[in-house]
């Protein structure tokens, strides 16, 4: 039997429950209202999950919730509850669900995310379609039980890898799990796909705090709810050898030094 999905009538019914027209949520939702009402119709028969996931956080309840309970049938105390359990729920697993693709022998795939893809990940994460066309590969020396992208690395964003390397992630579906100082590629709505250190901040603040490893650059944090995905760091593969010169950390000491002295020498215009 298939299992039945209550999307279509959930939203219709956090949409009417929140007093808010189709024009102002298709607006906040960032599609057009014609869309919306496709979606609350059922005209849509497989909505992205990218899409529900912006529901889902919109309204703040979880995906779970949304696509498997009859929001209709349930009490307002009930609904209450979804929304406080969800608030939580952010900075844990249940809003995010990987979308992947697997080899003939229905093994996970590393899909390679090109320059050429990049701009479009944001929209394409959570869709299927966009994820089955990427290009894929498998490495003989990471673990089978885990889920794995690589990034190319382009200009400053994926600081310290050479131009043009391609850089392998682990998924990360607990942000939770993170401490502090961990290297990871973080996927953000508004900074796109950056490389930095990660540290957990999610208790206190609800926000991650990146730092670059490019000392030129100051440490900032974003909110939990800005965050899309993030791929823990495992490896790099590049055409480019290794330079003989200092220690990473003895250069961005060094690069820091500089950049001291010149801010020093510009305060004294």
């Amino acid at each position: 039997m298939k299992n039945q999905s209550y999307f279509s009538g959930n939203l219709k019914f956090l949409r009417e429950r929140k007093a808010q027209s189709q024009e102002k949520l298709s607006t906040a939702l960032g599609i057009t209202r014609s869309q919306l009402s496709a979606y609350e119709k059922g005209q849509t028969r497989n909505p992205t999950l990218n899409m529900m996931m912006v529901v889902s956080e919109y309204f703040k309840i979880s995906l779970d919730v949304l696509i498997k309970v009859d929001l209709t049938k349930v009490q307002e105390l009930r609904i209450r509850e979804y929304e406080s359990r969800s608030d939580k729920d952010i900075a844990g697993k249940e809003l995010r669900v990987i979308v992947t693709t697997v080899n003939v022998n229905n093994k996970p795939n590393i899909e390679h995310v090109p320059v050429k893809a990049k701009a479009g990940y944001l929209a394409g994460y959570g869709d299927t379609e966009y994820i089955g066309k990427l290009p894929v590969f498998t490495l003989p020396n990471l673990p089978k039980d885990r889920k794995f992208r690589s990034f190319p690395s382009e200009g400053d964003s994926m600081y310290p890898f050479p131009e043009n390397a391609i850089v392998v992630g682990e998924y990360v579906d607990d942000w939770n799990t993170l401490t502090s100082g961990i290297p990871c590629i973080v996927v953000t709505k508004t900074e796109g796909i950056v490389f930095k250190l990660v540290s957990n901040r999610i208790k206190e603040q609800r926000t991650l705090h990146l730092a670059s490893l490019n000392p030129i650059y100051e440490p900032y944090s974003v909110g939990v709810n800005d965050v899309c995905e993030v791929w823990k760091y495992r490896c790099y593969i590049s055409n480019d050898m290794p330079a003989a010169n200092l220690p990473l950390e003895d250069i961005a000491k060094t690069m820091k030094a500089i950049h001291s002295n010149v801010k020093t020498l510009m305060d004294r215009k």
